[in-house]
């Protein structure tokens, strides 16, 4: 199994390389060279087993031969033994037909869990075997901070730094990334939004001298094993409502467009999902460019969904590529339009071929307060911010077919919305009840290249 870049100009890699590589040299993004295909009997053969076996079957094809069966199937085992539910993405039902996807039984509750988990045992086997040390960079608007920092948190070959939008983040996703005692981990608060932490990682990876220097390397969504990973429970959910035999529809709440990404990648792959519907609250670029074509930047506006305050949706890209039958010189001149002028617009043949497999909705803060009082009221399922976004949207799309939306996040980490839609405050886990007790370690920095990279080398173990 190789990888290319989705702007056509960077050496094409194997899986490992990939991983470890992250942002591609030519600013792309790395997809598979081709996408397995699992059978009608292949999907039919999942039914009943556990998480983990659906996880090896599902990503074996994509590894080639960076990892042994053995190997692979005690990294995917050490991933998920920390998950606090034995199906570890339970199904529970909201409606008729409706049906809500639990990915917030991971140890930082969130669905981020499920990637950077399988992420970290990963880059730990690989860099134990060929004895490497890496720096591990990431942008966050929330969760990917806190799940890369549980994931590497005292690991010997890799240091962790993560950036984050100062005062943008809940203070639950804050503590988790500021509390960790570890030295390898740093939390690191960026002024801006998380725009700006995510241009601020991308312009490190395209500062070769920096990167090389300090063997810089990507744990977003722009890494390909963390699209991978999140590939698993569309193949969980839509096996136990019945697939192949029957469609299943998938309501994803998204910002950077990786977690619905996974689901198109499902379905490339034979999985039978009808639609794949994108819920976007009020910075809702995704949705704006399904319906009109145009994809441009309108300015973040803070929400009570942080983690999707995002304009910029890296994976969006990977999308592009395929649509525009893999292109990369095409995807290059969009992005880079993107960048210099604020948007472009898809054309015609690719918007509709996008519109065959996405539909899309979008949320105002009223409705998202409103859909976690009501859901709560009608079902006593207590839904966080993001997961309200989801299941609002999905109800505009409700049909004959099962729906299946993801729930992305604990109530927990964001109880301020909560509590002001519902009246009551979800409390955190007991593992977890001690947060607010822990002291904080981190470091403001301004939102410049030189001053993170500085602060970055600085922090390094000599």
């Amino acid at each position: 199994m190789r990888y290319v870049s989705t702007r056509g100009a960077a050496p094409t890699l194997s899986f490992e390389e990939a991983m470890l590589t992250g942002l591609a040299r030519d600013g792309g993004l790395y997809v598979p060279e081709t996408i397995p295909q699992m059978s009608h009997a292949d999907i039919t053969a999942l039914a009943g087993l556990p998480y983990e076996d659906v996880a090896f079957r599902v990503m074996r094809p994509f590894i080639g031969d960076a990892f042994t069966d053995d190997e692979f199937r005690g990294i995917i085992a050490r991933a998920y033994a920390g998950f606090g539910h034995a199906a570890r993405a339970p199904l529970v039902q909201l409606g008729p037909n409706h049906f809500l996807l639990e990915l917030f039984h991971g140890p930082t509750l969130a669905f981020k869990d499920f990637a950077m988990q399988l992420i970290g045992q990963l880059f730990e086997a690989a860099l134990t075997r060929s004895g490497s040390r890496v720096t591990i960079v990431g942008a966050t608007s929330g969760d990917t901070g806190s799940a890369a920092i549980e994931a590497f948190r005292g690991l010997e070959a890799v240091d962790v730094f993560i950036l984050f939008p100062h005062g943008r983040v809940s203070e639950v996703q804050r503590r988790q990334m500021t509390t960790p005692t570890e030295s390898n981990v740093h939390a690191l608060a960026v002024e801006g939004d998380f725009d700006d932490c995510q241009a601020a990682l991308k312009d490190m990876f395209n500062d070769f001298a920096f990167r090389d220097e300090v063997r810089l390397a990507g744990v977003n969504s722009i890494n390909w094993a963390r699209v991978l990973a999140q590939v698993v429970y569309y193949f969980t959910a839509a096996v136990a409502l019945g697939a192949p035999g029957r469609e299943v529809n998938f309501t994803v709440p998204t910002g950077n467009f990786g977690d619905v990404f996974a689901g198109y990648i499902a379905r490339r792959m034979g999985l039978p999902i009808g639609k794949l519907v994108i819920a976007t609250n009020q910075n809702d670029i995704l949705h704006r460019t399904l319906a009109t074509g145009m994809h441009r930047k309108e300015g973040v506006t803070p929400s009570i969904s942080p983690s999707m305050d995002i304009q910029v949706s890296s994976n969006f890209e990977r999308a592009l590529f395929d649509v525009y039958d893999r292109d990369g010189r095409a995807v290059a001149q969009q992005m880079d339009a993107l960048k210099r002028d604020g948007g472009f617009t898809v054309s015609q043949g690719a918007l509709e071929r996008l519109r065959e497999v996405f539909a899309s909705g979008r949320v105002s803060e009223d409705e998202t307060s409103a859909t976690i009082r009501e859901t709560f009221a009608a079902t006593g399922e207590t839904l966080c911010p993001h997961s309200a976004v989801g299941v609002k949207v999905a109800a505009d799309h409700l049909g004959p077919t099962p729906m299946v939306t993801l729930a992305t996040a604990h109530p927990a980490k964001f109880p301020d919305a909560v509590e002001a839609a519902t009246g009551t405050r979800p409390p955190l886990p007991n593992r977890m009840a001690d947060l607010y007790e822990r002291p904080e370690r981190v470091t403001a920095v301004a939102n410049d290249h030189g001053a993170l990279t500085s602060l970055i080398k600085e922090r390094l173990p000599r």
